[in-house]
């Protein structure tokens, strides 16, 4: 008994329970959602808020709590599922809360009644939470003071906005907000370096391709591309100054190389091996050089001084902006994919880049430990941190955030330094900005009409019947000046015809959102919802690249569209 092995660990409840999505965002990501706080603050139908909350209940965020003092009305019944006629009377952040809980009971979830003009003058109010969603509408006196709160303690804000067919939600991330695990697409990640070998790398391909005439036919079948495409490199380069194809030009010929030193006639399964040899010449032969949003990461003020308060992203871009300096290339990620070879030969393979990786990661690793004790750090950067950040440095990614449009009674809309590129985009064919400008409309017309009210509901245009024809001019004429303001402040000269389709297209789409009454559709909330909270996802979990930095869906013909303002 005392030579038996300890029996297998199956996976536990929890792990069976959220196993698909471990998949996707891993154990890292995971404890990221349940250590998540998220505040919706709802108004209006409130629908769309709520279902972007249900997306995030099901995956198992840690807290929410939903701000709301709406009282259950026959007119949620419509629209709201989670809600049903026992319900009528109630406050609507209670019952939602206690439906949401029911779907994950991992999950601790809150309400508060207390109308939002009220709650938000209270001290530190919003200190909890580390995520904020805001439902429109909501008035823009507070709708900023949420917007300079998340600049304050970078906490990220999402402005979510659904009415009849249409909706987009506009992101508030930190100034600078880093993604290391970006997930890239598997044919973008291989690193071979062929144009950069390192010797052990052209040692294993010497030794692999050793006699490569004279082969069994078995073992010609055998050898690992990579070998292949280093061994005739080297012939290439013998014959052409010591210089690599890099044109497409030769590359051809040198697939065309390869192409013919396959034998025709191996009856041992093949020269496979050949194949894949001749089908990544165009991929792998290319110099190892970051791309340019990885050198701008370099180049960031962040990274180049690099101080006690830094955050660890900048400490390790940093050694690893060193490395590159010192080498012209970034470390070695170690993957290996697959390919046709021998067992004992691929694991050969596999360990020379591994070996490289770890050799490329101790070297970084004294660099940032150097910084550590020069910036007099508190607490060491887990190595397991620089690992991954070394193994993705080819697609890291850096969201620089942008605040909200908010939109003021008595001051027009700027766009700065995207007015150029808005202005151009507004006139494209199929272009979704003039539903953002009806958008930007709409929330003008609540900001004028409410100016001066003191709390309650907000005027929503097209809301009563008797003023859908002066709602429906009034949010027209605003977003015409918004489009006109944008083309002034941008100076651009756009043709005359295809700036009147486009300001016939901004005013139909306001004429749309007013026909809607600042009511919602509740297939185009929950589609959105789900838009929404994937992108929270993704921000919580600090995986994947999240939008950048505001979404348009067109309910009716079914597009989406993702500008940056």
């Amino acid at each position: 008994m005392a030579d038996l092995p300890p029996p297998v660990q199956g996976p536990t409840a929890k792990e069976k329970k959220y196993d698909r999505q471990l998949r996707l965002w891993g154990a890292t990501g995971q404890i990221a959602l349940e250590n998540s706080h998220i505040l919706l603050i709802n108004s209006g139908p409130g629908v769309v808020g709520l279902e972007t909350l249900k997306n995030l209940v099901l995956p198992g965020i840690g807290n929410f709590t939903i701000q709301d003092s709406a009282v259950v009305s026959e007119d949620d019944l419509g629209v709201n599922f989670f809600l049903e006629e026992e319900h009528l009377g109630g406050f609507r952040a209670e019952h939602t809360c206690n439906l949401l809980k029911e779907l994950n009971p991992d999950v601790q979830g809150n309400f508060i009644t207390e109308p939002v003009e009220t709650w938000l003058t209270q001290p530190e109010v919003l200190k909890p939470y580390t995520f904020i969603l805001a439902a429109a509408p909501i008035r823009p006196e507070l709708l900023a003071r949420l917007s300079a709160h998340a600049d304050a303690v970078l906490v990220p804000l999402f402005y979510i906005h659904s009415v009849g067919f249409y909706s987009h939600f506009s992101v508030h991330l930190p100034p600078a907000f880093p993604v290391v695990d970006t997930h890239p697409s598997p044919e973008t990640t291989d690193d071979l370096r062929l144009l950069k070998p390192w010797p052990e790398l052209l040692e294993y391909a010497a030794a692999k391709t050793a006699n490569l005439d004279a082969m069994a036919a078995d073992d010609h079948g055998h050898v690992p591309y990579i070998a292949l495409l280093l061994h005739y490199l080297e012939e290439w380069k013998k014959e052409h100054g010591g210089q690599v194809p890099t044109t497409y030009k030769d590359k051809t010929a040198f697939r065309t190389i390869l192409s013919k030193a396959a034998r025709t006639d191996n009856p041992e399964g093949g020269e496979e091996n050949f194949e894949e040899a001749v089908a990544v010449v165009l991929k792998s032969l290319n110099p190892p050089e970051p791309s340019s949003a990885v050198k701008d990461i370099f180049k960031a003020p962040e990274c180049i001084l690099v101080t006690q308060q830094s955050a660890s992203f900048w400490v390790i871009a940093h050694a690893i902006g060193l490395f590159y300096t010192k080498y012209g290339v970034l470390p070695v990620p170690g993957a290996v994919p697959d390919m046709k070879a021998r067992s004992a030969d691929y694991i050969e393979l596999q360990n020379v880049y591994k070996t490289k990786a770890r050799k490329d990661l101790a070297e970084v690793l004294d660099s940032v430990r150097f910084l550590e004790r020069n910036t007099n750090r508190s607490a060491p950067i887990d190595e397991k941190d620089v690992e991954a950040f070394c193994k993705n440095a080819a697609h890291i990614k850096l969201v620089r955030g942008r605040p909200l449009h908010v939109v003021q009674a008595d001051s027009s809309l700027t766009w700065g330094d995207r007015a150029k590129s808005m202005a151009q985009t507004l006139t494209f064919p199929d272009s979704l900005v003039p539903i953002y400008i009806a958008f930007l409309a709409w929330d003008k017309f609540i900001a004028t009409h409410n100016a001066n009210a003191l709390g309650g509901a907000p005027k929503i245009p097209g809301e009563s019947d008797a003023d859908m024809d002066t709602d429906t001019e009034k949010v027209t004429s605003i977003a015409f000046k918004i489009a006109d303001d944008l083309i002034k402040e941008a100076s651009a000269s756009p043709d005359e015809d295809e700036y009147a389709a486009v300001k016939t297209q901004i005013g139909e789409f306001g004429q749309e959102l007013v026909r809607a009454g600042g009511a919602e559709l509740h297939n185009i909330s929950a589609l959105s919802g789900g838009i929404v909270s994937q992108e929270v996802i993704k921000v919580i979990t600090e995986q994947y690249v999240p939008v950048d930095n505001t979404c348009i869906f067109d309910g009716v013909r079914s597009k989406t569209a993702v500008i940056r303002v």
